[in-house]
């Protein structure tokens, strides 16, 4: 089971990674704001639970957030079959992946330079 799980993470990463352009903000601060705000609305969004977008950012991470959604809704049959407490734990465990590939991870110097 927990390889299935890594196989739907990796599936996850791979399209973000290919088609997403929020993920390649220059700043670490930003892409974990991102992260935090755009795959915990798509997670939302999955799970059919309400998904806050009263503040501009907010707006910015829901729109996102319905279109990766729905991306992954429709690329990932799968998916239709977890239950929502399956897919919680799948989104933040892709969160904690992206995280890792795109902040603590990144080997990009301009992520930790004071000055941003």
């Amino acid at each position: 089971m927990e390889d299935i799980m890594k196989d739907r993470i990796e599936q996850l990463v791979d399209y973000i990674m290919k088609n997403c352009l929020w993920q390649f903000n220059s700043r670490a601060w930003d892409r974990e704001k991102q992260n935090e705000g755009i795959l915990t609305k798509t997670m939302q969004i999955l799970c059919e639970e309400p998904a806050e977008h009263k503040t501009p950012a907010d707006r910015c991470y829901w729109v996102d957030a319905v279109c990766l959604a729905d991306a992954f809704k429709s690329r990932y049959s799968w998916l239709a079959a977890m239950d929502k407490t399956e897919v919680k734990i799948l989104m933040k465990e892709l969160k904690e992946r992206m995280d890792f590939l795109t902040i603590t991870g990144s080997l990009n110097k301009e992520l930790t330079v004071p000055l941003y």
